[in-house]
């Protein structure tokens, strides 16, 4: 399985068994929508550990895409800290902000965002082109991200030919084929029938296992059970279940 080594937040509060990959204290996030100004965020402390397999439910609204754009750092906090390994996203430029999102931070969405045209292999591979790895390394590190979500033989077949389980499995290899810390879902088991929300909470608890901290949104509670944290985020406050 695809790993990479990890590195602690330097928070000098942090403590604990685990080394802790993402640290957020005292985070807002404000918006401005119809001329007045939106909390989504009110203060969120979370530390999110090595190994941690984290749900996060609630209202829709509440709050939940908006903290996993933090995560992730697609969007950075209106005040408060947000440490991703030594770097504190609240102050981080933007170069340093997307070098740890294509570095360090695996997404993959209840949309598969899988090119139609190419093959499977080749939706792995683009997950490798950001950070420029040579051809022949993207292929051979696209077939063992499929080996490691039981696709090994499903490299040469495009989207249109995959079942939707099998297609988010896919979209997991490329999250996941570039060795992140921390995978972040956004309803992967949304748009998939019982059958296949199960396929892929197996590949998923499998990843965890092999040590790939991961953090899901979620509104199915079958998905929530199968987390060792659960998380309810409601009106822009967090509180742990």
């Amino acid at each position: 399985m695809i790993t990479k080594t990890t590195t602690t937040a330097t928070d000098p509060e942090i403590a604990g068994e685990a080394p802790v990959l993402l640290s957020l204290r005292d985070v807002t996030k404000t918006y401005q929508a119809r001329g007045r100004d939106v909390q989504a965020l009110k203060g969120i402390d979370l530390n999110i550990s090595a190994g941690d397999f984290i749900t996060i439910q609630g209202p829709t609204g509440g709050g939940k895409s908006t903290l996993l754009q933090l995560l992730g750092a697609l969007d950075s906090p209106s005040s408060g800290s947000l440490w991703v390994g030594q770097t504190d996203l609240a102050k981080a430029g933007v170069k340093e902000a997307t070098r740890i999102r294509a570095e360090e931070i695996g997404f993959v969405f209840q949309s598969f965002n899988l090119i139609p045209t190419l093959t499977a292999l080749e939706n792995v591979e683009m997950g490798l082109v950001p950070i420029g790895v040579p051809a022949a390394e993207r292929r051979s590190r696209a077939e063992e991200a499929l080996r490691g979500v039981g696709l090994g033989d499903r490299g040469d077949h495009r989207p249109g030919e995959l079942s939707g389980g099998q297609q988010q499995r896919v979209a997991i290899a490329r999250a996941i084929v570039k060795g992140p810390r921390i995978l972040l879902a956004d309803e992967p088991t949304g748009n998939l029938d019982e059958r296949m929300r199960d396929e892929i909470l197996e590949v998923l608890t499998g990843l965890n296992r092999d040590g790939l901290t991961m953090v899901l949104v979620t509104h199915d509670s079958a998905v929530a059970k199968r987390a060792s944290r659960r998380l309810r985020l409601e009106a822009g406050k967090i509180t742990e279940l």
